[in-house]
C-alpha cells in the first residue's frame, strides 16, 4: 500500500480545504514572503486559467494552461492540472502532482539544456585541424 502524501502534516484534501492565508502559514519562509506580498497579474491570470481548466476537467476534457509566469508558487488548487511553462525558448509541459507543492513552476521547466561533448567540429580548436575530415 503507497504511503498517503503529506504536506507538513496535512493531507491534500485538507490543504485544498483550508483558507489561503492558513496555507501560506505552513510555506518555507521565501515561498511565504512572495505570496504575502501578493500576486502580479501574471500570477492570478494563471490562477484564473488553472480553476477554469479544473472546471472543464470534471467534465471529462483535459485541458493545458499556458504560462511565462515561473515565479508562481504551487498550491493545493493547481494539482492535477498540467501547465505548459515557457523556459526562454519553447513552452514545456509540466503535469503538477502533490509533490510539488510549494516549489516554484519554474524548478519543474529547465531553461538551459545539458552539454553533450561530441567529437570537436572545425576550428573549435588547435587540435582539430590534424582531426581527418573522412
Amino acid at each position: 500500500m503507497p504511503k498517503e502524501f503529506t504536506y507538513r502534516g496535512h493531507t491534500i484534501d485538507e490543504l485544498q480545504s483550508i483558507s489561503m492565508d492558513e496555507f501560506i502559514r505552513l510555506l518555507p519562509s521565501r515561498q511565504r514572503r512572495s505570496l504575502q506580498r501578493g500576486l502580479t497579474h501574471e500570477q492570478r491570470v494563471l490562477l484564473e486559467n488553472i480553476r477554469m481548466a479544473r472546471k472543464v476537467m470534471k467534465e471529462d476534457q483535459k485541458t493545458v494552461v499556458k504560462t511565462h509566469a515561473r515565479d508562481m508558487v504551487i498550491l493545493p488548487e493547481m494539482v492535477g492540472v498540467t501547465v505548459l511553462v515557457h523556459n526562454g525558448k519553447e513552452f514545456t509541459a509540466v503535469e503538477i502532482t502533490p509533490e510539488m507543492i510549494g516549489h516554484y513552476l519554474g524548478e519543474f521547466a529547465i531553461t538551459n539544456k545539458p552539454v553533450k561533448h561530441g567529437s570537436p567540429g572545425i576550428g573549435a580548436s588547435r587540435s582539430s585541424m590534424y582531426v581527418p575530415l573522412k
